[in-house]
């Protein structure tokens, strides 16, 4: 997975090494890997590669399993236009972004970089999911402070 700081340049592959809004995140959706305060114990952190922490149900849409998979075909072939772009704001609220989940969202970030990506899980601070590179899909991540606008299809 591939992050991206706030002037568009790639910070690192191990995003949740470098962004504390992405490690946030990722431990609210994977379950923290440290045992619980007072040394109790909480099992293994994952179940088999078909369910998600502790055994539990898999995260994302059903059938996906962990957060899903990219998509089988390239995005729309066209860019839209400005004029289809959403409200900008200092930061994207989580809820606004949330009804593009496993869709083609085009992405406009800060620093005019520009991208279709295709997300499969939003937190409060920090969005992941798969970025068009123009010959395939690849992981991605990004906190919602970088993105200035996006709109879904």
């Amino acid at each position: 997975m591939y992050y991206y700081d706030q002037n568009g340049q790639m910070a690192s592959s191990l995003p949740y090494y470098t962004d504390y809004d992405y490690i946030y995140d990722y431990e609210r959706q994977m379950g923290s890997f440290f045992p619980p305060p007072g040394g109790g114990s909480m099992g293994p952190p994952f179940g088999p590669p078909s369910q998600g922490p502790g055994g539990g149900p898999p995260f994302g849409t059903p059938g996906q399993g962990l957060g899903g998979g990219p998509p089988t075909s390239p995005p729309p072939s066209f860019v839209p236009t400005q004029s289809q772009q959403q409200a900008q704001a200092f930061a994207v609220d989580p809820g606004s972004i949330r009804v593009c989940l496993f869709r083609f969202t085009y992405v406009w970030l800060r620093g005019f970089e520009q991208f279709w990506f295709y997300p499969t899980f939003v937190g409060r601070r920090s969005i992941s999911g798969f970025r068009w590179n123009g010959f395939r899909w690849v992981n991605f991540g990004i906190s919602l402070r970088q993105i200035q606008s996006f709109t879904c299809f």
